[in-house]
């Protein structure tokens, strides 16, 4: 094990770069798609993962129920936060492990998912001021 941790550490590095360059690619079209369906997320600065803070109106749902409802409307699957610890429940995480086509389908979805909330009354809060009076 040893000899082989010593190969890879001084061996050629050509396949990190390459990695990296994907890495970022997907990144960079994950932020630009997102933001087009309307969710602002950041940019990780080095991961394969992003750590994103759950749109505004749907925090309250939390991270799980949030999860599940990407995964049911939107056919999009996330890793709810909460399973991260129990300051992660606003966020959620996002593995950028698919193709950039992927990607850009995962955000027409979201979109598509983002212009249908408001008439998901019995899954996500309504806008303020169209709450039923009761």
């Amino acid at each position: 094990i040893q000899v082989a941790a010593a190969a890879a550490l001084n061996g050629p590095d050509d396949c990190i770069a390459e990695m990296r360059a994907t890495y970022k690619k997907r990144r960079d079209v994950m932020v630009e798609s997102f933001a087009q369906a309307g969710w602002q997320i950041p940019a990780p600065a080095a991961s394969m993962f992003a750590w994103v803070p759950i749109p505004e109106q749907f925090k309250q749902l939390g991270s799980l129920e949030f999860s599940k409802l990407l995964i049911e409307k939107a056919d999009v699957a996330v890793a709810p936060g909460i399973g991260f610890g129990e300051h992660g429940d606003e966020y959620l995480r996002l593995a950028l492990v698919e193709n950039e086509q992927r990607i850009r389908q995962a955000a027409r979805n979201l979109r598509k998912f983002f212009e249908s909330a408001d008439r998901l009354h019995n899954v996500v809060p309504m806008k303020a001021g169209l709450q039923a009076t009761g």
